[in-house]
């Protein structure tokens, strides 16, 4: 019979168990009930809030067997990305506070240092847990200090690059360094029934691994060709049996595959490598995405992810209709511009969906590269790609690719090869916060000599953009724009080629002068409005390029203007910094011009909605006049200052 679901579920054992100290007074037998009222009490949670589903029903054994077993929060329990940790912080004391998951003032939807002890390392990229284990791990076995190091990361997160060096680098951690491998997706290889269990509990039990140990004690007596036969056959015997041997040559001893969702096998198996001599040692525990509520173990993509919804029908809460998303837009023109021309390829670093590149494959499937979650090798993989003659799209968000700069630099800039970089999730995120915010892409690219470096201010803009990089094959270029839906402009039918370096003219003043990039140009519009009722003349530009800048069109905004204002959806160093220093350069600042520049503030910024978020960093419409007015009114005042002085000198 199918579990029904309710938003607001009875669950008198989680009523307990407020911290994982009550959860460990329960007898084994009480953990299935436990589990099942946890899994309940997060459906209703994504339910009322929206956030990551699927995910974190899959591990929701797990996390109770880990916090039953492992002493936390003295054993260090690190989720690797931390999007399946809603679970985990039901347990650790914040089931009152679990439905403000996301929003301003409330829980973040990671594990979060600053948030809870039981949240030793802050995560949300990928493939870190294992390096942060060892680190917590070796640090306590040189202070002499108990604890482990407990990884869990996912079979996707395993396939980025720094899972394998940290895991190179393990030995040392010994028996205090515990990584799970949560196989929820990609099945390196499924259980087989009970027998998968069993052979589990077996090759983790004291009795196998002291036997294991005899016998390596009595290997030391052999001659050298018998003690490494011996040693093969020890893994090619378990490895052929359950997988893993690849992790053994990592000085991992591999135990598993066992069902996740098994409690009988789980703690058991928990226990013996909680009390095991051996180590390091990785679990391989293989779980379903979505366990337990059948809309998300059914469309697992689906629900990976979602708005609000129904927890009885599973109905997802529809946004209003509106104009469409940025990444449905730059997907569209993607199309187009392949359509015509066979050298353009897209790649993705396992966000085909996210990236809007998953009708790329659709229509070209020997075009559309995903290369996992390994932003690295997607970067230097497209460098060889142009290097080569192809024209490649590498579209990664913003706080994705930080992971990739030395790549960036090295394998693209220095290069000077035309890569063509399309970023998602530029500026603020809202509800994912300062993991996911695109703060710093601007700064870390135009930096970069060679590199071209655009903003969209609307769809149509980029639909120009991603047709401007399609046609431009003699440097590396990038294009961003943010997440969420267009401001509602019409899409151009033909797109137009811009001219690299060239900005245009939205407005025209005379006073004050307002330098956009990106799509704060809507509310430098609105500003310009409320100084225009001032009677101070304003002109907007959409300056398009931070890299090259329009030189020109600054020059003669900054010769014909009392005040220019720059205003970006980035860190400092971006757009500002390079008028400031062009202004700088040539010595346009000499005659008392006022520049002001507005940008993101020097702090992450915590998740809220994003209307709050650009509030809260100073760059609304209100902010921007603001800024105008103060400027003009320093600069009245340092004139009658001047008069003064030179009144009273005479």
């Amino acid at each position: 019979m199918e579990q029904q679901h309710s938003p607001n579920p009875s669950t008198p054992l989680l009523d307990q168990v407020p911290t994982p100290e009550a959860l460990r007074t329960l007898q084994p037998a009480q953990l299935r009930q436990l589990a099942d009222e946890l899994r309940e009490e997060m459906i209703a949670t994504v339910g009322h809030t929206g956030g990551h589903l699927g995910s974190g029903l899959g591990v929701v054994e797990l996390t109770v067997a880990l916090h039953y077993v492992f002493n936390t929060p003295e054993d260090r329990l690190i989720w690797d990305v931390g999007h399946q940790a809603y679970p985990h912080k039901i347990l650790t004391g914040r089931r009152d506070r679990i439905r403000t998951l996301r929003q301003g003032g409330g829980l973040s939807g990671f594990t979060k240092r600053s948030e809870s002890e039981y949240d030793p390392f802050g995560t949300a990229h990928s493939s870190t847990s294992i390096s942060a284990a060892i680190g917590f791990a070796m640090a306590n076995k040189i202070k002499g200090e108990p604890g482990r190091g407990i990884a869990v990361i996912g079979d996707g997160a395993m396939s980025a690059g720094m899972a394998y060096e940290a895991m190179n680098n393990a030995q040392a951690a010994g028996n205090r360094l515990v990584v799970i491998l949560n196989d929820n997706d990609m099945s390196i290889a499924p259980p087989v029934g009970g027998l998968s269990g069993y052979l589990a509990r077996l090759v983790s039990s004291g009795q196998f691994l002291g036997l294991r140990d005899l016998a390596r004690k009595f290997g030391r007596h052999l001659p050298r060709p018998l003690q490494m036969a011996a040693k093969k056959t020890d893994e090619f015997a378990r490895g052929m049996a359950m997988g893993g041997t690849l992790f053994e040559e990592l000085g991992f001893y591999y135990v598993g595959p066992i069902d996740g969702h098994d409690l009988d096998a789980l703690v058991p198996v928990l226990e013996n490598v909680r009390d095991a001599a051996e180590g390091p040692i990785l679990i391989h525990v293989v779980t379903q995405k979505g366990k337990g509520y059948a809309p998300a173990e059914q469309a697992a993509d689906k629900y990976h992810g979602v708005q609000k919804f129904n927890v009885v029908t599973g109905e997802q809460a529809k946004a209003p209709a509106g104009p469409p998303s940025y990444t449905s837009v730059f997907a569209k023109a993607l199309l187009a511009e392949a359509e015509t021309d066979p050298t353009i390829c897209a790649i993705t670093a396992a966000m085909p969906t996210g990236t809007g590149l998953d009708k790329f494959a659709q229509a070209y499937p020997d075009r559309l590269f995903d290369v996992g979650i390994a932003e690295q090798h997607a970067v230097t993989f497209a460098a060889g790609m142009a290097a080569q003659g192809m024209r490649p799209f590498c579209a990664i968000y913003s706080t994705f690719l930080q992971r990739a700069y030395d790549q960036v630099v090295h394998d693209v800039a220095l290069q000077n090869l035309p890569v063509r970089f399309a970023i998602d999730r530029a500026g603020l995120v809202g509800a994912d916060g300062a993991t996911h915010a695109g703060s710093f892409d601007v700064t870390y690219l135009a930096s970069l000599p060679n590199m071209v470096v655009m903003a969209a201010a609307d769809e149509a803009e980029l639909v120009h953009m991603t047709h401007t990089a399609a046609r431009h094959d003699s440097s590396p270029i990038a294009f961003r724009y943010p997440r969420g839906n267009g401001v509602g402009v019409a899409l151009p039918e033909t797109p137009q080629l811009l001219e690299i370096g060239k900005g245009r003219v939205v407005r025209e003043g005379s006073k004050v002068a307002i330098l956009s990039l990106g799509t704060r140009l809507g509310e430098a519009l609105k500003a310009a409005d409320q100084l225009d009722a001032r009677g101070l003349s304003t002109t907007v530009a959409d300056l398009r390029f931070v890299k090259p800048l329009d030189d020109d069109l600054i020059r003669r905004l900054i010769a014909t203007h009392e005040v220019v204002v720059t205003i970006e959806e980035g860190s400092i160093g971006g757009l500002g910094a390079h008028v400031l220093t062009m202004a700088s350069d040539e010595g346009l600042t000499d005659t008392g011009l006022k520049i002001r520049t507005m940008r993101l503030p020097d702090i992450f910024q915590d998740h809220d909605k994003p209307d709050a978020q650009y509030d809260e960093a100073g760059l609304n419409a209100p902010h921007i006049v603001d800024t105008v007015l103060k400027a003009l009114r320093h600069n009245s005042a340092g004139i009658e200052d001047g008069l003064l002085a030179l009144g009273t000198a005479v």
